[in-house]
């Protein structure tokens, strides 16, 4: 039941004090779950964080749900779930009571603009730390930037890039071009 109350209060906190979506808790979730708590490796962060983009609903809940399992089982995933969840809910219906009155204060429009860099901010050191964990090769590194132009320059769908790509990856693999060691590093 105590780590039940933790995963609550520490998804909570992680839930009620990072702005601008799951991109941006990578940081927080990192700090709070693999340095402080010791709950999940990085390389297990990381590899909850890519399944929670690749399947549907917030990645930030994604993740917070892997977690709890990985901790607690169903109840351990309920209990992370419900504390990412519940921060928002809260925020979300005290500023509907007052969001009209709100909107249009000069001291709420440069507040957003400052919370808005910070965000650019937290996702730029995402992506950066993603990077550092995913080039593990040349052959990784040629395979991000097709797909990178493939989504910018063409209507291929998001999803149709990410299976082609996973497929790619287990069919290098498999064939031995790319050799990888148990935590995901590329292998001499």
């Amino acid at each position: 039941m105590k780590l039940l109350f933790q995963l609550y209060c520490t998804f909570f906190r992680i839930g009620g004090l990072t702005f601008g979506g799951g991109l941006t808790m990578l940081p927080m979730l990192k700090y709070e779950l693999s340095e402080k708590k010791d709950w999940v490796t990085e390389d297990e962060l990381l590899d909850y964080y890519a399944i929670g983009q690749c399947t549907p609903g917030i990645i930030a809940v994604n993740t917070s749900t892997f977690v709890g399992y990985k901790m607690k089982g169903i109840p351990g995933a309920i209990a992370a779930t419900l504390g990412m969840i519940s921060p928002s809910l809260l925020i979300i219906s005290v500023l509907a009571l007052f969001l009209s009155q709100i909107i249009d204060n000069p001291i709420m429009i440069h507040a957003l603009a400052g919370i808005r860099v910070v965000v650019c901010a937290l996702l730029l050191n995402t992506v950066i730390t993603l990077a550092k964990k995913s080039f593990v090769s040349p052959l990784c590194v040629g395979i991000a930037i097709v797909v990178f132009l493939l989504a910018l320059f063409t209507p291929v769908p998001t999803i149709l890039l990410i299976i082609v790509s996973g497929a790619l990856g287990v069919i290098l693999q498999k064939t031995g071009k790319l050799k990888l060691d148990k935590e995901g590093h590329a292998k001499s």
